[in-house]
């Protein structure tokens, strides 16, 4: 059986498999990129109907290209995954979609890896896992699924009318938590939101979008969480042309919030008494930006129009302030549970010394433990803004910068044991008279 061989194999060819394949191509590298589904499938099926980008055009792209619209405006899902695809075809990318990648596995007695597809198999020096954090999508074991409720993952909501008629509890205030909650409140239904910990950024301020401020206050290098902080959500929105998230306002317009959900038993649910406390941290997050920026301001002299208004908070409502502990769905009239609770990853492909107990990779900026394996993608990898599609740029040019060294160091070392393996030349005889 002939067997395909190439330098690099990269997994995935989403936002990171697709700057994976530009930084590879740059340097030389002969590479190819396996996708199971079609590019950018994530952005095509696992986001709902409605879904846009967190970030304006003009921030959440490629360096190679812009986007077909306004720089300001919020793309769509499908905007995003067409972005990707056109990317991909500028650069002629050598992506193979519909394969799937079963197993890795090193080599014996020899460098690389033998990689199993569903067409077959392959051998590379190097191994790229760019699919990504949104890989399996968490479900906590909190309600059985014997409890006559629709239970689905944030990954799984498309639209309001694909649920079953009743009310509805979004468990998870990030991102995706609050939006769903928001549109299906804006749809009629009955909505709880429960809330934990979470940062909410403004979506713009003093005329420039959070993106900006971010930027300038260096806050998107930042290498690592703050501790205690690395499982905290973000809660921002760039639904109808950007908001900053207010669960004031969210109350205001009809949603119960709740705490974290706890326990089921009976038909109820229970919530942790931290609502209030999780809702003023929010706030804290969002003051303190406002007051970085107001400073960043001054030191710089920027003409930039005040926004005094943007400081006062309103009061806390009543779902807040006497929250609910316990709620008896049926009573709620509740028939549905979305469960915003975030993805895990599953690499169990691979089969390397490069994770944790817990599966997670081992690395360093995306260089495995494991010489040859390599991450990208991963939230955090070498800062904030790696789970971006700026951010993954360039980490992956990170990564193919030390791809490109390590084989530098092999070739010499090959030429090295060539050199000493080969025939010394007899001494030239001096010839005497």
């Amino acid at each position: 059986m002939t067997i395909e061989r190439v330098d690099t194999l990269v997994v995935g060819a989403g936002q990171a498999g697709i700057a994976m394949s530009e930084h590879l191509g740059r340097a030389g590298v002969s590479h190819l990129v396996l996708e199971r589904s079609r590019i950018a499938e994530g952005w095509r099926t696992q986001r709902w109907d409605s879904l846009v980008a967190n970030g304006p055009a003009w921030h959440d792209r490629f360096p190679g290209m812009e986007f077909k619209a306004d720089p300001d405006a919020f793309v769509g899902k499908d905007g995003v995954a067409q972005y990707l695809c056109d990317y991909a075809e500028m650069l002629q990318a050598p992506i193979r979609t519909g394969v799937e990648v079963t197993s890795v596995e090193r080599l014996e007695g020899r460098q690389g890896f033998r990689i199993e597809t569903s067409q077959g198999p392959i051998e590379a020096l190097n191994v790229v896992a760019a699919t990504g954090p949104f890989q399996t999508p968490v479900i906590p074991p909190v309600v059985p699924a014997d409890s006559g409720l629709t239970q689905i993952h944030s990954s799984q909501y498309r639209n309001p009318q694909d649920l079953p008629e009743g009310g509805v509890l979004v468990v998870g205030a990030g991102s995706s938590g609050v939006q769903i909650a928001d549109e299906l409140n804006r749809a009629g239904r009955k909505v709880f939101l429960s809330v934990g910990p979470h940062d909410r950024p403004p979506r713009a301020y003093r005329g420039r979008d959070f993106v900006w401020w971010l930027g300038v206050l260096g806050l998107w290098n930042m290498e690592s969480p703050a501790p205690g902080t690395e499982h905290v959500t973000i809660a921002v929105s760039g639904a109808r042309g950007g908001e900053t998230i207010d669960f004031r306002s969210l109350a205001a317009q009809g949603i119960t919030l709740l705490g974290r959900t706890e326990s089921y038993a009976d038909g109820a649910l229970t919530f942790a008494g931290d609502l209030r406390r999780n809702i003023e941290g929010g706030d804290r997050n969002y003051l303190n930006l406002l007051r970085a920026a107001d400073a960043y301001v001054a030191a710089n002299g920027l003409d930039l129009p005040e926004e005094p208004e943007a400081h006062r908070l309103g009061a806390l409502p009543a779902c807040v302030t006497e929250p609910l502990l316990s709620l008896d769905l049926a009573e709620a009239g509740i028939t549905t549970i979305i469960w915003a609770t975030g993805f895990g990853a599953d690499y169990s492909w691979i089969k390397a010394d490069c994770f944790d107990e817990k599966g997670r990779p081992i690395h360093q900026r995306g260089v495995g433990r494991e010489p040859g394996i390599f991450f990208l993608g991963l939230p955090w990898q070498s800062r904030r803004g790696s789970s971006f599609i700026w951010g993954v740029w360039h980490d992956a040019k990170h990564v193919a910068d030390q791809i490109t060294t390590q084989a530098k160091y092999m070739e010499y070392d090959a030429e090295a044991r060539a050199t000493a393996t080969r025939p010394a030349m007899a001494p030239v005889a001096k010839a005497t008279t």
